[in-house]
């Protein structure tokens, strides 16, 4: 692995995303490819979709550099392609849910003939656990399909699933350089520099978003990353470290689907009850909240890191952590009883508190 060569990678990948998205922008307002303001939406004003289609070409333009070599490359790629194809037809025409799925499920399909399975997990306590095929079939297809619908449903403000994608693939990265990965630092790092090089034009207030293309891109690459480094692993978390560094969407979606079954509604369709629109309803800012959750995002991956060379008595430590973050999360999901929130109310009259003694001691 030549250092110098993923470093000019970087560069092609973040400068094409980010010089493209200036032409996808006139395409995607001359051909319609929009997003219109509703009841569902934050954006007042109409904003061109498509942007996600800049970041899937600088990060083909930055691999063709890079030319990574491996048996099951050619077949992530195909499943790619697939994945943003349906991706530019929903950003145009709105298509169903289930016809949106049918997508996903083919694209999954041939990343698994080409090689890309999850055919073991390690769990601690249980050691390494084989899967036969049908069984590995069925967890790697949950895995993938389940991780690129939990970035589109995150993809809700300006940056967000940019910004919690590259924070997440930052976490891979690091780990797949401390287990000398090359493929998955290749990948991962061209990912970053197309998601960094897309949130100059996304960030808030956006000027275009990423639409389905993007977030359906991006949420397919993390989870076949993920597959292709973590699960691959044999250290005693390598089930339990991909779902730590990508707990911000798993959990914001798992908490919705709860959500909705709890006041009997459609898991299938769309609310305003994810985090982004909690926060944003306890009064904080639309930048505030999109640096709350990246912060949450930060802390997850940090702990996967340190989990992954950690000591029993660290793991422990961490473990308590981890516990605490999924509490505050779900209590800002809004999955706590009738509202409550125990742990951030106690944090809250802490500080106060505390805020309250310095003052009266100076």
């Amino acid at each position: 692995m030549n250092i110098q060569n993923l470093i000019i990678a970087f560069v092609i990948t973040l400068t094409s995303t980010l010089i493209l998205v200036f032409p996808i922008k006139k395409f995607a307002f001359k051909f319609g490819f929009v997003d219109l303001p509703s009841k569902r939406k934050i954006h007042k004003h109409v904003t061109p979709r498509l942007g996600g289609l800049a970041i899937f070409i600088g990060v083909a333009l930055g691999l063709l550099y890079l030319q990574p070599s491996h048996p099951e490359l050619p077949a992530v790629f195909y499943g790619a392609i697939i994945v943003t194809i349906v991706g530019i037809i929903d950003d145009k025409y709105q298509i169903r849910p289930l016809v949106k799925l049918a997508g996903q499920l083919l694209a999954t399909t041939v990343v698994i003939s080409g090689g890309v399975i999850i055919e073991r997990i390690t769990l601690p306590l249980f050691g390494t656990i084989e899967f036969n095929q049908v069984v590995a079939v069925f967890i790697t297809v949950m895995w993938i399909v389940g991780i690129t619908n939990a970035i589109n449903l995150i993809d809700g403000l300006d940056g967000l699933a940019s910004g919690v994608t590259t924070i997440g693939l930052i976490s891979i990265l690091i780990m797949a350089f401390m287990d000398n990965n090359v493929v998955v630092i290749y990948l991962a790092t061209v990912l970053i520099a197309g998601n960094i090089g897309f949130l100059f034009h996304n960030f808030y207030p956006a000027k275009i978003y990423m639409g389905d293309t993007g977030s359906m891109f991006l949420g397919y690459s993390i989870a076949v990353i993920s597959t292709l480094g973590l699960f691959k692993n044999v250290t005693i978390f390598s089930f339990i470290l991909p779902i730590i560094i990508l707990a911000i969407p798993i959990f914001d979606t798992l908490f919705a689907i709860v959500r909705r079954i709890l006041d009997g509604e459609s898991i299938l369709l769309p609310d305003k009850k994810h985090i982004h629109y909690r926060l944003l309803e306890a009064g904080f800012s639309h930048r505030a909240t999109v640096l709350i959750i990246y912060g949450f995002s930060a802390l997850f991956g940090l702990i996967a890191i340190l989990y992954s060379k950690a000591s029993l008595v660290v793991t422990f430590i961490l473990s308590l952590a981890l516990l605490l973050l999924l509490q505050a999360f779900a209590e800002l999901a809004g999955v706590i009883g009738n509202g409550k929130m125990p742990l951030i109310n106690m944090v809250h009259r802490t500080c106060k508190k505390k805020n309250v003694d310095y003052k009266s001691n100076q």
